[in-house]
């Protein structure tokens, strides 16, 4: 079931969804926040971004996106690479953080769907395998190399300086570019791609 036709059918559900869905991306940025200052930077404590607080977090078109068409975004989280010692590794870990806890989320929803308490009620079964589908989606989008999404930030750092310089250049319009890629249908491959390495991932875990 689409989100759109969720709200036509079942418009509690729909509601009872937004605070999970909104908090997915929340928690993606915040988890990008709290690696960050692992690794040595605290910008993002520094400028109130490891809160809870959805107002500090939600950028509201990523928001009315991920409610209606089913992926979106938060205000990103400041970080200053600079200060990540390791720098290397601290800027694949950065990265990494927001789909790896998009893929926990995932996780999390697909073991409540394994208790009898949740897979009995339809509204709860509904909401939480909708949850688990959106995280992969945002996981898998996130990861898709191309700036400013988070799997640009892992390529480049096996780049050599001037393929670096010049993706840094693209990145300004990279939202624009992803647009384009999305409505003539050439990025579906390579989604389709990262879900089928996560879903084989989480089939370790869930057959």
């Amino acid at each position: 079931m689409g989100l759109l036709s969720l709200l036509m059918q079942s418009p509690v559900t729909f509601l009872m969804l937004t605070v999970p869905l909104l908090y997915s991306i929340i928690f993606h940025e915040i988890a990008h926040g709290l690696v960050a200052s692992w690794f040595g930077d605290n910008t993002a404590r520094h400028s109130g971004r490891l809160t809870l607080n959805p107002v500090a977090h939600v950028d509201p078109i990523g928001a009315l996106m991920l409610l209606f068409v089913g992926f979106g975004w938060a205000k990103p989280v400041p970080v200053n690479y600079s200060n990540l010692k390791p720098t290397r590794l601290g800027v694949i870990c950065v990265a990494l953080a927001g789909c790896t806890m998009n893929i926990f989320i995932a996780m999390v929803a697909l073991l409540l769907m394994q208790f009898e308490a949740f897979s009995t009620s339809s509204v709860f079964s509904t909401i939480l395998l909708i949850v688990a589908k959106i995280n992969i989606i945002l996981a898998a989008f996130n990861l898709i190399p191309i700036p400013p999404l988070d799997g640009s930030r892992i390529l480049v750092e096996f780049l050599p300086k001037q393929v670096q310089v010049a993706l840094a250049r693209v990145e300004p319009y990279g939202f624009f570019i992803i647009l384009i890629l999305l409505y003539t249908g050439i990025l579906y491959p390579v989604i389709d791609v990262v879900l089928n390495v996560i879903y084989s991932f989480m089939s370790i875990f869930f057959g």
